[in-house]
């Protein structure tokens, strides 16, 4: 039992249904991808010119959300040290909800890369809240737990954005797939009213407020300083390879999964109709077994951490990535059976961000802390939007299939092998004020 108190398990809840709309907005364009972006193009969905516009303007438009997320995640990361864990949070929270919804209401492609711009910069900006909220209010001796829980909501986050999907694209407007995808952007709004919810129950962390009234404004120059650069870099690395690597995965589940799919329903010679369920349950399927992995490696980063400490738990993490990665797309496997891997991708590949919400805040002392771990988490997704985008490009192309241009993600986990040396271990260490 972590043994909070009341109050303690209430801003917990907050954060974490923070980040968990945080990522349900966030991915909810790449479930509708294969209908949107031909219905904005004006071409028929399905077709092998829809296919290839998918895959490129997938990669290009969750390039251009992490670049979003990232402007965001430094940007509100620094306000978050000046006006507040709780004022950033919530002010996050309804950005994105905003620009997710506007989505549906896009007219072409260039309408829907404006507003995924303007949800990017709240989804960017709500981790460092959330996360330097969390680690400031609980016991020093539960940060990991409290820490690793706190990112199992964004398993929640994709369970909903795939359960979404499925019943309105694939229930309720399964025959107009045209225009189901706006209605899946509208259920972007679900994150504003749990704004409102937040707002009456909480307020800032005594720790924040004792360190602002005592000491000068944040400068996101100081991380680079000599007493802070070290940190900084520890935190950005392994943030970086955890991203280029999750990013460039899970943006295209539901393009490789729809892929395989009908390719094996022109195989059976099915009707459109069935092609279509098939598809959308190919997603569910591809989906469900990446978050269940993801839910389960994220609580295993609690025992790797506390045990092992956060050095030799990451050097696991990126090891069981590659494989995983390398398995998965490199080996000549049947369609179905790819879909049941991404278990161990999101098991290793999604699992390890559960480290995130108590490493990063850990690194930095409590006046800089919302700038230092936001900076390290999210300026990092300027790197890692080449990923996505390049594997779209190249598949778009036809050079490869996207699954044989995904094998090639698995290099980077072994980077981040190489980049242990500059990993800094923070077991057993107080958060420093």
């Amino acid at each position: 039992m972590l043994k909070l108190t009341r109050y303690q398990w209430t801003v917990l809840f907050a954060a974490w249904l923070g980040w968990g709309f945080d990522v349900f907005d966030g991915l909810l364009f790449n479930y509708v991808a294969p209908n949107c972006v031909p219905t904005l193009l004006g071409l028929p969905i399905g077709s092998p010119e829809a296919r290839q516009a998918t895959l490129f303007w997938t990669g290009l438009l969750t390039s251009v959300l992490l670049l979003g997320w990232a402007a965001g995640g430094v940007i509100f990361g620094w306000v978050c040290d000046r006006i507040g864990r709780l004022r950033t949070l919530l002010l996050t929270m309804l950005l994105y909800a905003a620009g997710t919804a506007a989505c549906a209401l896009a007219a072409d492609i260039w309408m829907l890369l404006a507003f995924r711009i303007v949800a990017s910069l709240g989804i960017g900006g709500e981790w460092a809240a959330g996360a330097s909220m969390v680690a400031e209010t609980v016991p020093e001796k539960k940060r990991v737990e409290a820490g690793a829980l706190l990112y199992t909501a964004a398993p929640f986050g994709l369970f909903l954005a795939t359960y979404i999907n499925m019943e309105v694209a694939g229930d309720w407007f399964k025959d107009t797939p045209e225009t189901s995808w706006r209605y899946v952007f509208l259920f972007g709004l679900i994150p504003a009213a749990a704004a409102f919810l937040v707002r009456l129950f909480l307020h800032e962390p005594e720790r924040w407020q004792k360190a602002v009234s005592h000491e000068h404004k944040p400068r996101i120059a100081e991380l680079f300083g000599p007493h802070l650069r070290r940190y900084t870099l520890s935190g950005f690395l392994m943030a970086v390879i955890a991203l280029i690597t999750w990013w460039s995965c899970n943006a295209f589940i539901p393009v490789v999964s729809s892929g395989l799919a009908r390719s094996a329903a022109e195989a059976q010679n099915l009707d459109r109709a069935a092609t279509l369920a098939m598809v959308e349950h190919w997603k569910t399927l591809a989906t469900t077994w990446f978050n269940l992995g993801g839910l389960i490696g994220t609580l295993l980063t609690i025992p790797a951490a506390k045990v092992l400490g956060r050095k030799k738990m990451f050097s696991i993490y990126w090891a069981l990535s590659a494989a995983a990665i390398f398995a998965t797309f490199g080996l000549d496997l049947p369609p179905q059976t790819r879909l049941y891997l991404y278990f161990i991708i999101g098991l290793s590949v999604f699992g390890v961000f559960g480290s995130f919400t108590y490493y990063l805040p850990e690194l930095f002392p409590t006046r800089i802390r919302g700038t230092g771990a936001g900076f390290c988490y999210n300026i990092g997704r300027v790197i890692a939007a080449g990923g996505p985008f390049l594997v779209g490009a190249i598949a778009a192309r036809g050079a490869n299939t996207a699954v044989e241009v995904l094998f090639y993600v698995g290099f980077v986990p072994l980077l981040g092998l190489a980049f242990m040396p500059w990993v800094i271990e923070t077991r057993g260490r107080a958060l420093v004020d």
